[in-house]
């Protein structure tokens, strides 16, 4: 017998899995986001999904060893890419787009205007 649903908690919130049969795969589509503090936590999120048969992606996405997509997302990358100054949100979505993991330090350079771009 196969479990068909099940219930859990994903950091803190309640969840429910529905397997939809091999029609219906893991994507993009869907993908948890988790908002971090600071370079520690995004560091610890990563490892924890990387480090234990995941695959990182670009722009701060990795998958976990189930095909999971997961966003790990420092909340100065959000605010600095819905930054009001348009020239603030360019360049840090701009930093963005050369990562895998998000590196913060790097972010706030590109948010001051120190990445060159």
């Amino acid at each position: 017998m196969h479990t068909q649903l099940c219930n859990g908690l994903v950091l803190g919130i309640p969840c429910i899995g529905l397997n939809g049969g091999p029609a219906f795969r893991h994507s993009e589509a869907f993908s948890f986001q988790v908002i971090t503090a600071d370079q520690a936590e995004t560091d610890r999120y990563w490892q924890a999904i990387v480090g234990n048969g995941g695959q990182e992606s670009a722009c701060g996405w990795c998958k976990d060893k189930w095909g999971v997509s997961w966003q790990i997302s420092p909340r100065v990358l959000i605010q600095a890419v819905t930054s009001p100054d348009p020239a603030v949100a360019k360049r840090a979505f701009n930093a963005m787009m050369g990562m895998h993991k998000i590196d913060i330090s790097a972010i706030e350079a590109a948010i001051r205007g120190a990445d060159g771009g």
